[in-house]
């Protein structure tokens, strides 16, 4: 083989090594740009998910601070009044802003049952126990209206 022909040669290898090395590099560059394509899609499922998780912190922090109201204004009243029917009163005005309070329910129940409103009464002590099943007091007045109808 003369000098020329390994030249050639040699020239032709590097030719086709360049088009493989072209190749492979083309073929790495579009795994990478998939690769970021899937990571942005779940960073930007994360950030709704993040966002979602704001917004109910959010629902959370305000029925907090409606609840805190409800016991302030109208529980605390209805546990120190007198009047029954005002206690009543007080009771549902506090649920209509704080509707999640097993015990409110609960002894709206009980002033309802001492008012001979049974079938209000059973509602209250049947929302209690919806809010928390393992209300045993909730679920013995409960009973107990029941058994007596």
């Amino acid at each position: 083989m003369n000098k020329c022909s390994a030249v050639s040669i040699s020239i032709s290898l590097l030719l086709v090594s360049g088009m493989t090395f072209t190749a492979c590099n083309s073929e790495l560059l579009e795994r990478q740009a998939e690769q970021i394509r899937q990571q942005e899609a779940e960073i930007a499922r994360q950030r709704k998910e993040l966002e979602a998780l704001a917004a109910g912190q959010k629902v959370q922090d305000q029925q907090r601070k409606d609840c805190m109201r409800a016991f302030r204004d109208y529980f605390d009243k209805a546990q120190s009044s007198t009047n029954r029917e005002e206690s009543i009163s007080l009771y549902r005005q506090g649920l209509a802003i704080c509707p999640s309070d097993q015990v409110a329910h609960y002894e709206l129940g009980r002033a309802l049952a001492d008012a001979g409103r049974l079938t209000e009464a059973e509602k209250s002590f049947e929302a209690a126990l919806k809010i928390d099943p393992d209300f045993s007091d909730a679920q013995k007045q409960l009973d107990a209206l029941r058994k007596n109808r």
